[in-house]
């Protein structure tokens, strides 16, 4: 199916983030429009301070942005108030999330750290279980379900957070410096997985980052200044 048939996972017009009033008044977000569709890995790139934390923010609706339009998946989510009364829900359901470090619980082993947001969500234990072996599996952990999460490698660490983030299907996935703290190979083998895991369940996936050993992997990069992005083409290199 091609662009033009789809509909975008993200959708921002505008959007405007404003911390504090009058003269403290600070405009972290200026107006920034963005795209993605579903089966694609976007980078955003910009120096520390020029917004991308803010925006991956709004984007989670973690907080409420101050002016401009959001949807997701062609639903109008924010424009001048949040147009959805159950934010916690949306977090839980739609949007998965990744971060530098894994943050993991380690009271519990692999397959329940990824089967627990499905079954805080409703889902039933098995299914829930079966979910999560499901994404082990592909992400080539499955060997490691039972483990504790002292026993994983960072890298697997990694793994099954990536896991836990696609454990609700969630069609949107934002991933706040997920290879910062890794080498070079396996940076590179967590931006392979996350475009796989991208093209098999169509899920749009935004990369913050300021690693420069995965920014050539992008076919598409947004770059935050000044509280605006710019679209750059990426280099798209084959991983």
């Amino acid at each position: 199916m091609d662009k033009v048939d789809k509909v975008p996972a993200i959708r921002l017009t505008g959007l405007k983030k404003r911390y504090g009033t009058g003269d403290a008044a600070v405009d972290a977000l200026k107006g920034v429009d963005m795209t993605v569709w579903p089966g694609e890995v976007v980078g955003l790139i910009g120096p520390s301070g020029s917004g991308k934390s803010t925006l991956l923010k709004c984007l989670g609706a973690v907080i409420e942005p101050t002016g401009g339009h959001m949807e997701l998946a062609g639903e109008t989510i924010y424009e001048d108030g949040w147009k959805i009364s159950d934010l916690r829900a949306l977090r839980r359901d739609r949007i998965g999330f990744v971060f530098q470090a894994p943050y993991l619980i380690p009271f519990l082993d692999v397959t329940d750290n990824v089967a627990l947001l499905p079954m805080l969500a409703g889902a039933d234990n098995t299914v829930a279980r079966q979910r999560a072996l499901e994404l082990l599996n592909a992400l080539d952990v499955a060997h490691r379900a039972g483990a504790q999460i002292s026993q994983l490698s960072g890298g697997e660490q990694q793994r099954v957070a990536i896991a836990r983030s696609l454990a609700n299907h969630a069609p949107i996935i934002l991933a706040d410096e997920p290879t910062a703290p890794l080498d070079s190979e396996r940076a590179l083998t967590v931006m392979r997985i996350l475009n796989e895991m991208a093209q098999q369940y169509q899920t749009a996936i935004i990369v913050v980052t300021h690693d420069e050993k995965i920014i050539p992997t992008f076919k598409r990069v947004y770059q935050i200044r000044d509280g605006k992005t710019h679209e750059e083409a990426g280099e798209g290199r084959p991983i």
